[in-house]
Formats: C-alpha cells, structure tokens, sequence
C-alpha cells in the first residue's frame, strides 16, 4: 500500500495495540518527568517541525529548560514501557494518531487537558480530530498536532491522453464516485495499454473505511467488522482487482519507480502527507501531477498528538508550551517544513499555505486539501480497532497481491478476527 510515511499498517501493530495500556495501575506515574527547570518533550522523526520545537526552546528558555528527544524505534512501546516502569517518564509526549484510541481507555495516565483550559481552544481545531482525544471518561489527553485528509494524485498529461478529466475541477466533479473513477480507469486501460489508475487494492478498502463512521468494534465493545459496512468496503476493493484497473507492480520497487516516471502508474489515493513522497521519489515528474477530490467523499489517514503526563511537575507551564507550538501559525510553519497538514483551519486561509506549488503545475492545493480536511466524518474509534482491523487487511492485500480467492480471503479474515475478539474479550 501507499501508506508509506506513517508506518500506519505496520503489522507490529496487530497483535498489541488493544492491550497497550492494560496493565498499568491508574494513578501509578511519579513525578520523575522534571526536575527543576528541565522539562523533557518526546517525540519521534517528523513529528513535530524542528523549527518550532526550536522556537519553542528559545522561547520559554527564561521559565523552563525544554529537552526536545527525538525517540526512534517503535515509539509507542517504548513511551508504554516507560510509563509502566513510572521513571524518566516525558512531561510531554506525542501521541500517534493510529495508537490513540489505546491510550484512551487509560487516561489517568494523562493530564485531562480542560482542567488547563484547553475547551475554549477547542474551536480552534477541527472537531472530528478534536473528539479522537477525548476518554471515555469525557477526559482530553492530547492536541491535535495534525491530519492527514486523503486526496486523489494524479498526472494530468497522461489523462487527458487518455481522453479523461485533466484539470483539477473536472477530476473532482466526474470522477467523484468510486463508480466513476472505477470506470475512468477502465478507459485509462484502454485507451493506454499497461497504464492502471490504481497501484493497490488496499488503498480502496483503507479510503472506503475511512469515509463512514463505523469500523471495526463499536461503543459496546462489540465486533462489527463483519457487517455490511466493512464488507461493502471489501467488495468495492474487491471489485477493482476484478475490472482489471490495478497494478501487478509492488508499490516502492524499481519498477514501481520507473512506471510511475514513465506515467504508466500516474495515478494515487493517499493522504495529504504523500506529496512529500512524491517529490523525493520522482523529482523528474515535476510539475506533471495534480491534486482532485479523492472518490467517493473525505476520508484521513494519520495525524497525531500532544499530551501531557501525570508525571509533570509544572503541567500549566507544559499546556503554554503545546498550545503555543499548536498554534495556527506554527502548525502552517509545520505544513511547509515537514508536510504535517494543520489540524487548525484558521491555518488554510495563510498566504504561505496558498503558495503555487511547482510540483503539482503551480496549484493551489490547498483548495483541495483544506475542504477535504474539514468535511471528514465523525468516527468512533475503538481501542481494539487495529487489533481487529489488521487480519482484513492482510487478506485483502492477499486478493490484490496474490489473487487469492476473494471469498476464501474473506473468510478466513473473519476466522482470524473471532480468535483475535476471544483473545481480547470483545463481544461477537
């Protein structure tokens, strides 16, 4: 798949990501985060803009040492291990959007975020990712850092060869079902032999999931990934290895590589953040692409967080900190620097967001990217969704990669997930 930048779908993810947080005692952190005037920041590469961490250094160095600590490696098992062993323990911490439903369940481990203020900033953020911070308990953990609102890439020259919709608008506009697109890369095939409008399968299923409200386990703690809502997904990805419009290429190699310079894969579904990707693995396409509605309706992939530990000794001084470095403004800095999407609207509107961009034929993305961002759907998300979510994908992948049997394949997704609910203790 596509989803390259984050790691989203790694599979280190499956098996733990619901348990994370299951052992620890509420109210077990200590105050070993600080000492002084030192106040330590965990984050990991890419992050946070370098600049604004910076900044934010320079800026409270007169009340406050800020220690800025890139963490590499699996970071939300190392910041858990540190948690649970309740030393050395960040007062700050950043918190990846894929593993914050897990944090959620155990919330005592953080600073509840309103008992700071934090509500009358809450219009300042977009509120679906707002409402991905907040326990069940109506606690909020964390600020948003960023989104990753999803959008469709693609080569102009080489649809319009194709007789399809060049300009951003149009792709939008007659593009703008999964029926539609589906059909448009039917036409692609065939008015250009060997040219696919998809790269995988699982970019359909991944996109179509994010497009609802549901997923894989509800409020109740029930597995819904086998209802019609999943299933409609599958089929739909399902449906796109069957019309012939995705590519045999795996997605990163050489291969992959030189199709897309040649415009034989000139077309992709992915988040905001990719086109940091696609300028550092096809320089030479420059100015070739443009940006369009992804189909089918808004959908997100990624976008983080920042919390505050229990184990902080000066948490109001830590909330100046982050809100600061949240900021409209730095977020757009963030946007520039390191491709992190605003998780503030107020930042779309900012003429350094609204600059040409050469890579995509001196368009404004930001026009696509913006709405997109604000139109995504509510969603609950479930503590065990990974766990549960991750057999699904495996096996679609294998409908795509390996042309298994798609039937087969879902089955044995399904066989897959009730072992792993038992396991969990989630309802079937």
């Amino acid at each position: 798949m596509l989803l390259s930048r984050r790691g989203l779908l790694r599979a280190g993810l499956a098996g733990s990501a619901a348990m994370a947080l299951g052992g620890l005692t509420s109210g077990c952190a200590v105050p070993t985060g600080s000492t002084g005037r030192n106040m330590v920041l965990w984050y990991w590469s890419g992050g946070l803009s370098d600049t604004v961490v910076e900044k934010a250094k320079a800026r409270y160095d007169d009340t406050v040492t800020l220690e800025a600590q890139q963490i590499g490696g699996y970071y939300r098992s190392k910041l858990i291990t540190t948690l649970a062993g309740r030393a050395h323990i960040p007062d700050i911490a950043g918190l990846k959007g894929e593993d914050m439903a897990s944090y959620l369940p155990n919330a005592d481990q953080f600073v509840d975020l309103r008992t700071l203020g934090a509500d009358r900033l809450k219009s300042r953020y977009l509120d679906w990712k707002w409402q991905q911070a907040v326990a069940p308990d109506g606690s909020l953990i964390g600020l948003p850092i960023d989104v990753g609102p999803v959008v469709h890439y693609y080569q102009s020259a080489v649809f319009e060869k194709a007789g399809l919709p060049s300009e951003p608008d149009d792709v939008s506009a007659e593009l703008g079902t999964w029926e539609s697109f589906f059909a448009a890369g039917e036409q692609l095939k065939k008015r250009i032999p060997g040219t696919f409008i998809l790269t995988d399968v699982g970019s359909v299923f991944e996109m179509s999931i994010g497009q609802g409200t549901d997923r894989f386990v509800d409020e109740d703690r029930n597995f819904i990934g086998d209802q019609k809502h999943v299933r409609a997904c599958w089929d739909r990805a399902v449906e796109a290895k069957r019309r012939g419009i995705v590519s045999d290429i795996v997605t990163g190699t050489p291969d992959s590589i030189a199709a897309t310079v040649k415009g034989r894969l000139p077309s992709q579904l992915n988040a905001s953040w990719a086109a940091g990707d696609l300028k550092l693995q096809f320089p030479k396409t420059e100015g070739r692409w443009r940006v369009a509605n992804c189909p089918g309706g808004p959908s997100n992939v990624g976008g983080s967080f920042l919390a505050i530990t229990k184990a902080c000794r000066e948490p109001e001084r830590a909330f100046e900190i982050i809100t600061w470095m949240l900021s409209p403004e730095n977020q757009a800095h963030g946007f520039v620097e390191a491709g992190l999407f605003p998780s503030t609207p107020a930042s779309y509107a900012m003429s350094k967001l609204r600059e040409p961009d050469p890579f995509f034929g001196d368009q404004i993305t930001m026009d696509v990217y913006g709405p997109a961002a604000e139109q995504i759907p509510v969603a609950h998300n479930s503590p065990y969704d990974i766990a549960l979510g991750q057999p699904i994908r495996d096996e679609i992948k294998n409908v795509g990669v390996l042309g298994k049997d798609p039937e087969k394949a879902w089955r044995d997704a399904m066989s897959k997930c009730r072992r792993i609910a038992d396991h969990l203790g989630v309802n079937l």
